[in-house]
């Protein structure tokens, strides 16, 4: 941790590919005890920084409009991987921080899965959404907290599912549909199914990773070094990619376009998915995940605040029931 952009639009932008996708993929760090209650109610403190994370992934719609002028989509998600990874190192270095018993822990064979998987993934959503309409590739690709939520029922012991998280995510994803109606009604193509079935594809991927990491022996691993594995691996394959989907590396750099990649590169897969694994490494990945239908809300609003996007008549009603059902997910259970 997945984009939103202006409705009706038929292009989408794969912004919020990344911004739930959160998507980057959990991880329990070593020298961090599990949370006792790593299935109950979110605290204040996660919620906050959970909200402000939407935010930041939600603004990265915009930054992969503009990039998106200057960089072709496929080879913008390798170069930001590969720079991704730079910073990583980089930072990491600094701070004079491992990445682990990598070698030894049994978690590289895994590792080297995932980081397959996220570039599979981001390349479904790529030609998925160039077969369907933008908003009928924001509900099916949004539709992984479902997956999220019914694999760590049946994987995760201390993450289960309960009635108001369902009911919950049903409401908040109720306004994501509302958030996105005027496109859906836009008519579509006659490949539109193929491109949901790839968007849908990818969405069960981002659930599936997600899952596995939090399931397996990764959960054991440093969040920089899940980072590593995710961006590390990813990278080669999406710039492998990319001339293999007839992309040319043309590339037509301004410094807005040059500051937007470097936001997507820096900002969205080095500072904020490194917070994302600490927050997983500490509380239910389906509540966590629950939260990212707030990217593309975050993200049409960005595009009306910076863009002047049109927003639809009842674009407050949708963010209420997201609201609401994000209530719902992160409710205390009550005591028996």
């Amino acid at each position: 941790m997945p984009e939103a952009p202006g409705q009706g639009q038929r292009k989408l932008p794969l912004a919020g590919l990344y911004a739930a996708r959160a998507a980057p993929h959990p991880a329990v760090m070593p020298d961090s005890p599990r949370d006792s209650a790593a299935g109950g109610a979110l605290p204040p403190a996660a919620v906050a920084l959970m909200l402000l994370l939407c935010l930041v992934w939600g603004l990265n719609t915009v930054a992969m409009k503009v990039a998106g002028q200057g960089i072709p989509p496929v080879l913008l998600a390798g170069l930001r991987s590969l720079v991704g990874t730079a910073t990583l190192l980089a930072w990491c270095r600094w701070r004079r921080l491992g990445f682990g018993a990598w070698r030894r822990d049994g978690t590289l064979p895994l590792g080297l899965l995932t980081g397959s998987i996220f570039a599979v993934e981001f390349i479904a959503f790529y030609v998925g959404v160039g077969l369907t309409t933008a908003s009928r590739a924001i509900i099916f690709i949004y539709g992984a907290p479902f997956f999220v939520a019914i694999g760590a029922h049946l994987l995760i012991p201390e993450d289960r599912l309960t009635h108001a998280k369902a009911f919950g995510l049903l409401v908040a994803f109720a306004g994501l549909l509302l958030a996105f109606a005027d496109g859906l009604l836009v008519p579509a193509g006659p490949e539109a199914l193929l491109g949901d079935a790839l968007c849908l594809f990818g969405g069960v991927l981002w659930g599936m990773t997600t899952v596995l990491v939090k399931a397996s022996r990764l959960r054991r691993a440093l969040p920089q070094t899940m980072l590593l594995y995710q961006l590390g691996v990813s990278a080669p394959l999406l710039l492998l990619a990319s001339p293999l989907l007839g992309e040319r590396w043309t590339l037509h750099l301004t410094p807005l376009v040059t500051a937007a990649f470097l936001y997507q590169a820096v900002a969205i897969a080095g500072i904020s998915y490194l917070a994302w694994f600490r927050l997983v490494s500490r509380y239910s990945a389906s509540r966590l995940a629950a939260f990212s239908v707030l990217s593309p809300v975050f993200g049409v609003l960005a595009g009306a605040v910076l863009l002047g996007d049109r927003l639809g008549p009842l674009f407050g009603l949708a963010v209420l029931l997201v609201v609401a059902g994000l209530w719902l997910v992160n409710r205390p259970a009550k005591a028996a």
